[in-house]
Parts: structure tokens; sequence; C-alpha cells
């Protein structure tokens, strides 16, 4: 399996941007497409974007779509999730993901590694 270490994540005000990155170790990145996901406290974790292999296709949830927005560098082995517009309903621990069969999938149960995650906090 490959090992995701994200980074990146911090406090900041509403309307204000972050970037995280995801950096991979362990096997060929490029046979992984990668995803987002975050969970609030008390809530489930929920699907963000996912990015294709070679980073030619995507896709976003709705509530986020049009303000983040996600992209790879397979010579770096690293995946970045661009964060604009924040609101403070974005505030939540995110998560990166890798999936070697399914590809652009919005199901966490299709992933099979997991990064430890990063804290993001919007504040109002």
């Amino acid at each position: 399996q490959v090992q995701l270490a994200e980074s990146g994540g911090g406090l900041v005000q509403a309307g204000g941007s972050l970037r995280l990155s995801c950096a991979a170790s362990g096997r060929t990145f490029n046979i992984y497409a990668m995803g987002w996901f975050r969970q609030a406290p008390g809530k489930e974790r929920e699907f963000v974007a996912t990015i294709s292999r070679s980073g030619g296709s995507i896709y976003y949830a709705d509530s986020v779509k049009g303000r983040f927005t996600i992209s790879r560098n397979n010579a770096r082995n690293t995946v970045y999730l661009q964060m604009n517009s924040l609101k403070p309903e974005d505030t939540a621990v995110y998560y990166c993901a890798a999936d070697q069969e399914y590809g652009l999938s919005s199901r966490r149960s299709d992933y099979e590694s997991w990064g430890q995650g990063t804290q993001v906090t919007v504040s109002s």
C-alpha cells in the first residue's frame, strides 16, 4: 500500500484560502486515483473531490464545486486541494486517500489507503 501524509491545514477566516498537500510514498503514485474527504465533529466522513491517475478527470462534491480545486503532480508524488472562499461549514479534518481499482469514486469504501488527516478550521 501507499503511505499518505497530509499537510497545510490551519485556522483561517471565512472567505480566506488554504492549500492542502498530500505526499505519497511507498509505491508508484500514478497507479492511484486520489481523493479528498473530510470529517466534521459528530458527522460522517464525506467526499470532497477526486482526481484520476493522469489528472485528466476530476469530480467534486456539490458543496465545494466552484470553490475548491484538486490537482496532482505525479513527478512529485503529491496531490493538492486548493480551497478558496472558505466557509465555517468547511471546518473539518481533511483526509487524502488512494484508490487503485475504481477511479473517480466518491465512496469511502473504494479507497484502500488513507492519511492521518489535517485540521482545517474556518472562523466566522
